[in-house]
């Protein structure tokens, strides 16, 4: 974990020490498609952030042909730190693009991504102003912890908060310490605004944008960090929706590895050696894992059923270290998911860590149906539905604000080409063709995008 003070962040002396006249305006993202159910909840969870109202905007990001979700989000009675932006339709239609309208209306000297069903720490935006200020010029982005509100719901929940307690408290804090790229999290990134936009914000055809900017920003020689704080998500409680969610995931892993490996020595010479490896290995290596991972797991069945039925055809080497990784990589993954359990305090999902290598075999078939879909339909979005969760309740949900919306101007930082209309608080885009698309990554060209 990045030392910015402990973990990256601020302590509570430290928080409470800002004063609200020196902090900065922020801006919030927040890219909603079909989420009319919750898209109330939204706003009573961004309603607790610990921030100035005069200093925060927040960017409700909607889609042309989702006109529920724009009545929903009118009915909860946003005030005027909230902005709706309705992105006009076009192609691709995905989360990415959707971001990169909002990077063009933010006005705030920091940029953060929220979802729909978000709930981040009330301290999150100021632990992350002060890793900001701790962590120097080159760090461009802190990534905020994600964990799940409904972990005890089913079996699938427990075994996906495992992952990501283990994820996001561990691997990653350890990719910080060896100063190897940091694949974001979909969610709670916060980016320098300036900086963001130098990079040329989000690739809008890859489905796993946080992984491509990651490399991006490595290759620029800027820094991610990790800050001490957590946003709680909804956890997918059924397989379908899991599977749809995670093949999306792995198939932007698999974009990202395309796209960057175009030109291998580029690639090299701008990240270097030790920088490149773990791209490699992480981002290539775990698509990778998860198609082997079947066929090894058939193979292991097949010599205990019928013992030396497939060692004498293989060199002895080879059975040693097949063997090793066999038990010492299954025991790693079990021994760091029993760690996040007990580091989370939550005590009750421990003894799940034990069935990692069955959860193994879920990832298995969403890479599989990864590797199809990056053939047939490589920039489809696949939609995650939320709101499902028996924890999730809408009912009476307050506003941020007890005053009516009011209109407000659309800020200086928009395009010039993006003609808009405004009405109340809701910022319609009418030039499909102003849409902010980012320049390719480097070492790309863009028919890799296209």
């Amino acid at each position: 974990v990045d030392q910015l003070g402990g973990r990256g962040g601020g302590g509570a002396a430290e928080v409470a020490a800002l004063e609200d006249a020196e902090l900065p305006v922020y801006t919030i993202l927040v890219p909603v498609y079909k989420e009319a159910g919750i898209v109330g909840l939204l706003m009573r969870n961004l309603a607790d952030l610990d921030w100035p109202r005069e200093k925060l905007e927040i960017l409700l990001l909607l889609e042309e042909d989702d006109p529920a979700t724009l009545t929903a989000a009118l009915a909860a009675a946003p005030p005027d730190i909230v902005r709706i932006v309705v992105v006009p339709h076009s192609l691709p239609k995905t989360k990415p693009r959707a971001c990169n309208v909002g990077l063009a209306f933010a006005r705030g000297e920091y940029v953060v991504i929220y979802d729909a069903e978000d709930r981040p720490d009330a301290d999150q935006l100021k632990k992350s102003l002060i890793a900001f200020r701790k962590g120097g010029d080159d760090l461009v982005c802190v990534q905020a912890a994600l964990n799940y509100f409904n972990a005890r719901e089913n079996l699938l929940t427990r075994m996906f908060t495992l992952e990501y307690s283990s994820w996001f408290d561990y691997t990653l804090a350890g990719l910080d310490q060896l100063r190897l790229p940091i694949p974001l999290g979909g969610t709670s990134n916060h980016f320098r605004t300036d900086m963001l936009r130098d990079l040329g914000g989000w690739d809008p055809y890859n489905v796993t944008e946080d992984a491509d900017l990651g490399i991006r920003a490595s290759a620029r020689g800027h820094r991610v960090a990790v800050v001490n704080s957590t946003t709680y998500e909804e956890a997918n409680m059924a397989v379908g929706n899991w599977i749809r969610q995670r093949s999306r995931w792995i198939k932007g892993y698999m974009q990202t590895v395309l796209v960057h490996t175009r030109h291998p020595w580029r690639l090299l010479r701008s990240v270097g050696p030790r920088q490149t490896a773990g791209f490699a290995l992480l981002i290539g290596g775990t698509p990778l894992m998860f198609l082997a991972a079947p066929w090894l797991y058939a193979m292991l069945a097949v010599e205990l059923l019928w013992p030396g039925a497939l060692t004498p055809a293989l060199p002895a080497w080879l059975v040693q270290v097949s063997l090793a990784n066999l038990l010492l990589g299954n025991g790693v993954i079990i021994y760091l998911s029993l760690l996040a359990g007990f580091k989370r305090r939550t005590y009750g999902l421990v003894p799940f860590a034990l069935l990692s290598p069955l959860y193994w075999l879920l990832h298995s078939i969403a890479s599989y149906k990864a590797l199809w879909q990056l053939v047939v339909n490589p920039f489809y979005w696949e939609k995650t539905d939320h709101g499902l969760s028996s924890h999730v309740r809408v009912e009476d949900v307050p506003s941020m604000d007890d005053g009516p919306a009011t209109a407000r101007p659309v800020p200086a930082q928009a395009t010039a080409t993006a003609t808009a209309t405004v009405a109340r608080d809701v910022v319609r885009l009418t030039d499909p063709h102003a849409v902010p698309v980012p320049p390719p990554a480097p070492g790309t060209s863009p028919e890799v995008r296209a």
